[in-house]
């Protein structure tokens, strides 16, 4: 266990390490002078040259690289070039808003399909299955967009149930929630249903049978393990989908986290803001699969990690 977890730490330090690099060389692929990008076709050549200095684009490309590491090492992510303070502070000051969404919407999508993908298989062939079968298809896909409009002109414009964009309470988190999880949902019922039947053919399942143990049991101690560990497979995954289908949700309901201010940062040019969000979704990405890889040999004894 303990080799397997230098390993797989090591090999997400070179792939942080390849991130990084791509990062830095987001400045340096924008056609044109990253500076006047920033600052747009009016700036003067006083002001592109002293922003140049600041960022230090008039040094060699490896000393750049090398200062933005050196950077990263001391929690310094830059400086916002629109709101001129620190990254960190604000995205600190949105992450917890994308954390939450995200939390949500994952919750939503697994306490939700991993029931009905298992009610579904074992009534295999009944209006209950189908109707999963047709759900799921259905939320895998309808663009999400295209789902948080009918939401909101559902049970925002027409019921009046529930708000129809903003945060700060439980009814404002429901809608971007369900659109959000609407992907992951469908996905989780149809792999929980097919893993489901395929463990229920397996030859301890008919052994518990003939023992007499109740179906309830089986379930729970014999057939749930392993079909836990496909699933939480899929949601590592798919955390990468949740947080860049945020950036739609989050505009389309104006929730206050960093997907919106990915899409403000791209339409300010305020690269150096992307720059540490395209970084820190890829640590969050890297950091969920490690903890997934970790929890298969919890659900399954069977796993060797040698």
């Amino acid at each position: 266990m303990g080799r397997f977890l230098l390993k797989r730490i090591g090999g997400s330090f070179v792939l942080l390490i390849g991130t990084t690099i791509v990062v830095f060389l987001l400045l340096h692929i924008v056609p044109g002078d990253p500076a006047e990008v920033m600052l747009g076709e009016t700036a003067t050549p006083a002001a592109v040259a002293q922003l140049r200095h600041a960022l230090k684009l008039d040094r060699p490309l490896p000393e750049q690289y090398a200062n933005y590491m050196m950077q990263l090492a001391h929690g310094d992510l830059g400086t916002s070039i629109r709101a001129g303070e620190p990254v960190v502070t604000v995205i600190a000051a949105r992450l917890p808003a994308t954390v939450e969404l995200a939390s949500a919407a994952t919750l939503v999508a697994v306490a939700t399909g991993i029931p009905v993908g298992v009610l579904s298989a074992v009534r295999r062939g009944s209006f209950t299955d189908t109707a999963a079968f047709v759900a799921s298809l259905v939320g895998q896909a309808m663009p999400g967009y295209w789902l948080g409009l009918i939401l909101i002109s559902i049970f925002s414009v027409w019921l009046g149930w529930l708000p129809v964009s903003g945060s700060g309470s439980v009814s404002h988190l429901v809608l971007p929630a369900v659109t959000l999880a609407a992907f992951m949902l469908g996905l989780i019922v149809r792999l929980t249903r097919s893993t489901t039947l395929e463990v229920l053919q397996e030859d301890y399942v008919r052994t518990a049978r003939a023992k007499g143990l109740a179906e309830s049991v089986i379930m729970r101690r014999h057939v749930l393990r392993l079909v836990l560990i496909p699933v939480i497979t899929v949601v590592g995954i798919q955390v990468g989908t949740i947080l860049g289908g945020a950036v739609v949700t989050e505009t389309l309901f104006a929730w206050p986290g960093i997907g919106s201010l990915t899409v403000l940062a791209v339409t300010q040019r305020d690269y150096p803001v992307v720059q540490a969000l395209v970084l820190i979704s890829a640590v969050g990405f890297v950091l969920i699969n490690l903890c997934v890889d970790v929890l298969y040999g919890y659900l399954d004894p069977r796993i060797s990690y040698g």
